[in-house]
């Protein structure tokens, strides 16, 4: 019979579980929150930084040490301006699965999004970054797989094509027609430059039947 490995053992769980395990329930109720204008994170994608401003390597540093989950959301107003920006009230759970220090100090992690979040109140830590109160619950259907979605991908891949053209922007087209329609429904919010209010609506539609649709209207009216 063979024994299991000790580092699979119960007797040393760990703070956070794979994430194939994850559930509303390991959902921390507190979060330190990474506030970044025109940066869209969606459950299954997956966000690279670069962390060098203290407060927020004070953050990264903590979230390691813990559960290692960072909220990202989007600042009301202009961060370059206003230093405590108001947040929206949306935002998405990313979990670091990837990290490096680098010689200076900074460090450059990639975040896994996990599941949105409603923001329900923050305030600030004695660490200097902001942490806050959430509520996955809304969203709890983030974290179950769902049933593949039929899109009409010629429609949608003819309007990226359009809207690229458009704006003298390339793409890497085979990697995209590679792609499922659940991982495209992902990927082109994230990586087409849309305004940060429009990122924001793409992040607040309810399922991905709903973002599919949105999509497709913002590239159409980018268009014009």
């Amino acid at each position: 019979m063979t024994e299991t490995p000790d580092f699979l053992s119960n007797e040393f769980p760990r703070r956070a579980p794979p994430l194939t395990e994850l559930t509303l329930a390991d959902i921390p109720p507190r979060v330190g929150l990474f506030p970044l204008s025109g940066a869209l994170l969606l459950p299954g994608g997956h966000l690279p930084l670069m962390v060098f401003e203290p407060p927020y390597v004070a953050l990264l540093e903590d979230a390691l040490a813990g559960r290692r989950m960072i909220g990202v959301i989007q600042p009301l107003m202009d961060p370059d301006t206003d230093e405590h920006p108001l947040l929206y009230r949306t935002g998405t759970l990313g979990r670091i699965t990837e990290f490096a220090e680098n010689v200076d100090g900074t460090f450059t992690v990639t975040l896994l999004g996990i599941s949105r979040f409603r923001l329900i109140r923050e305030s600030q830590t004695d660490r200097g970054w902001r942490e806050g109160v959430i509520d996955a619950t809304p969203f709890a259907a983030d974290l179950v797989e769902e049933d593949p979605l039929p899109i009409n991908r010629d429609l949608l891949l003819n309007g990226l094509k359009t809207y690229l053209d458009s704006r003298d922007l390339q793409a890497s087209w085979p990697l995209i027609e590679d792609m499922d329609d659940e991982t495209l429904l992902v990927v082109l919010p994230m990586l087409v430059p849309f305004t940060p209010v429009e990122k924001q609506s793409l992040l607040e539609a309810m399922t991905l039947d709903e973002r599919a649709g949105l999509l497709l209207d913002l590239l159409e009216r980018g268009m014009d």
